[in-house]
């Protein structure tokens, strides 16, 4: 469905009992990331904060679960988006005998034409205010984290278009303000943004930038959606809300920009004029993002709707509101995927943990041996998911939105040796572990079930892991470095063990995975993940998040090999923090996301005064405790 404008989404997420107004005054500045993360972790309601401090209320966690997602994208579920494109696939793609079948097609071709956006004369509803002097300080935008280098418009749906042939590209990254009329535009390289912004430099031009807030929230999704160059965001907005988007023109710039919006901020970069340094952030991975040079945008007009909402989003250790903006992704893309790229893809997810880049598990029907290679080479070729990590390739009857199933499945088909391969190329900037910025290392899984092709020797080597029985207290004593060791995965199935390690040399993890795996211990596990002693490793879900950040497969795997074709091989991983003592690592390592005390004790204060019902802790507590010493950057 269309929502007629933010309010309209509002009052649906209301009579569905799903947002919360919170009238009790909050202050933007830290205390609102400090209640929406205790909500986000317990998949909480949308918040509605109408005492702000400023003039314009502030929605948050409107996303924030798999119900109102669905509800954002105006369906029941999110599988039907992906039979919904399949079907337009196939219609579309599917052979033509003769004039009847062609005929059929024009309905769909109408239809697919009622979805692109149209710009329509006269002024719309986001600029029914213009502000005389245009100042972003009048809204309430967010100051995450402790860290932060200040306040970030953290939903922003930006448009920019290409010079030379005037495509729209519309995308969303963050703000920082740094005054009334001067932000930061934060752009990667590999985004579209930045390649427009490289032809204006070209050019010797100013580059025309214009920012939406609000509206409907399918704008919010297609900003974030991972659609190929040419391919217009606002077409995907029309085809998921079954209307076309009404832009309209800018007061200022020579943009469109969609007529319902609550807030539209109008201005330009300058590719002459020096870089701003923007940052910290406390970013999606659950670490702030690093400080660093990114252009500069100037403001030259802000207008906004009557009554106009401001709307914005939290980042930080999942779950978070993104994860569900994630889901989306999966849903939606997947049809996509297995028509274009991989058709023996059955099912595709994205863990939260792994958050969106470092963790794709796949599920193919396979038909020949070495198959999943196959898949694997050409997701890494395929837009963003050149950025992924680690992808795990299954295929049966595994549930794979199941972990604990998966995680069985990989147990029994996986031989180290032979169905984990290595390789680099460029990954996502905020990857921290990479070696080098935006490039590093990758894993690919085959845990589909082996032809005879694919086997080491005449059987599948599988670990009964149910019968292994850890020492921990004869491994601590011959290894004291070994701070912790959780093997509870092992009563489930599952071969693999993590172990909390407080590193005190070079090669320090390489040396005593060689020699764990000759232990009586070990010698039947398959894989051990390497994790810090500071890290609760009794939390698996954490456990996870923490090592697909820290890892640079490529780098930091070691594989023991086999004695023989009977025996089985091993795998260790390397998921502790890089440090230049140890690891020769150069570059800064950030720190995790946690809340002040004082910001959390506050909170605790005035809960009962929210209206949110029971009390949630901080998870910031937890996290706390596992902050290294330094602020942003991790001290040496």
């Amino acid at each position: 469905m269309a929502y007629k404008n933010l309010q309209h989404f509002i009052e649906t997420l209301e009579k569905n009992n799903q947002l919360v107004r919170i009238k009790e005054y909050v202050n933007p500045e830290l205390e609102i990331t400090e209640i929406t993360d205790r909500v986000s972790k317990v998949y909480g309601p949308a918040l509605l904060f109408e005492n702000t401090g400023y003039d314009f209320p502030l929605l948050i966690n409107s996303m924030g679960n798999y119900e109102r997602m669905c509800m954002a994208l105006g369906v029941k579920h999110m599988d039907e988006i992906t039979v919904e494109i399949e079907n337009l696939f196939k219609t579309l793609t599917g052979p033509k005998e003769g004039i009847l079948d062609k005929l059929k097609l024009l309905p769909k071709l109408g239809q697919i034409a009622s979805w692109m956006p149209k710009v329509i004369s006269g002024k719309g509803e986001c600029q029914e205010v213009v502000m005389t002097n245009p100042d972003i300080t009048k809204f309430p935008v967010l100051k995450c984290w402790p860290e932060d280098g200040g306040p970030f418009i953290t939903l922003p749906v930006i448009h920019t278009k290409d010079p030379l042939t005037g495509i729209r590209n519309v995308g969303m990254y963050r703000m920082q303000v740094f005054g009334p009329q001067l932000t930061a535009l934060h752009w990667h390289k590999h985004k579209v943004s930045a390649r427009h912004f490289n032809e204006y430099k070209k050019l010797g031009q100013k580059m025309p930038v214009a920012v939406a807030l609000g509206g409907d929230p399918v704008y919010t999704y297609a900003a974030t959606a991972p659609l190929p160059d040419g391919i217009d965001e606002y077409m995907l907005a029309g085809f998921l809300r079954k209307k076309r988007v009404e832009l309209v023109q800018c007061l200022t710039q020579d943009v469109q920009v969609p007529a319902d919006a609550d807030i539209i901020i109008e201005g330009y970069v300058d590719p002459e004029e020096d870089f701003i340094w923007e940052g910290p952030f406390g970013d999606h991975t659950g670490y702030y993002s690093l400080a660093d040079w990114y252009p500069r945008f100037h403001i030259t007009a802000i207008t906004h709707r009557k009554n106009a909402v401001y709307p914005a989003t939290i980042v930080g250790i999942p779950p978070q509101e993104d994860a569900w903006i994630g889901k989306a992704t999966e849903r939606i893309f997947l049809g996509p995927i297995k028509m274009t790229m991989a058709p023996e893809i059955v099912d595709m997810v994205l863990p939260m943990e792994g958050v969106f880049h470092n963790l794709v598990i796949a599920k193919i029907k396979k038909d020949y041996p070495g198959q999943a290679l196959k898949v694997m080479n050409s997701m890494w070729g395929a837009g963003q998911m050149m950025f992924t990590k680690m992808i795990v390739v299954v295929d049966g009857d595994v549930d794979i939105h199941d972990n604990a199933a998966v995680a069985n499945y990989i147990s029994d088909n996986v031989d180290p040796q032979t169905d984990i391969i290595f390789t680099q190329g460029p990954m996502d900037v905020l990857d921290h572990s990479c070696s080098k910025m935006a490039f590093g290392g990758k894993m690919g899984i085959d845990a589909t079930k082996k032809f005879d092709e694919e086997l080491r020797g005449d059987l599948q080597q599988k670990s009964d892991s149910k019968q292994i029985n850890i020492n921990a207290e004869a491994v601590q004593s011959r290894f004291p470095e070994i701070k912790a060791i959780n093997a509870d995965l092992l009563k489930l199935g599952i071969s693999l063990v993590f172990v909390s390690i407080e590193k005190n040399r070079k090669g320090h993890i390489e040396e005593l995975n060689r020699e764990l795996f000759k232990t009586d211990s070990f010698k039947n596990v398959k894989v051990v993940i390497f994790l810090e002693h500071t890290i609760d490793i009794s939390d698996v879900a954490d456990a996870v998040w923490r090592f697909s950040n820290n890892v640079d497969p490529r780098r930091d795997g070691f594989i023991v090999k086999a004695d023989d074709n009977q025996s089985l091989s091993h795998i260790g991983l390397d998921g502790t923090r890089k440090t230049k003592e140890f690891d020769g690592f150069e570059r800064d390592w950030p720190n995790i996301l946690a809340s002040a005390t004082q910001t959390i004790e506050h909170i605790d204060r005035i809960w009962d005064k929210l209206g949110l019902g029971a009390f949630i802790p901080s998870p910031s507590l937890k996290y706390q405790k596992q902050l290294y010493k330094g602020g942003a950057v991790v001290e040496e």
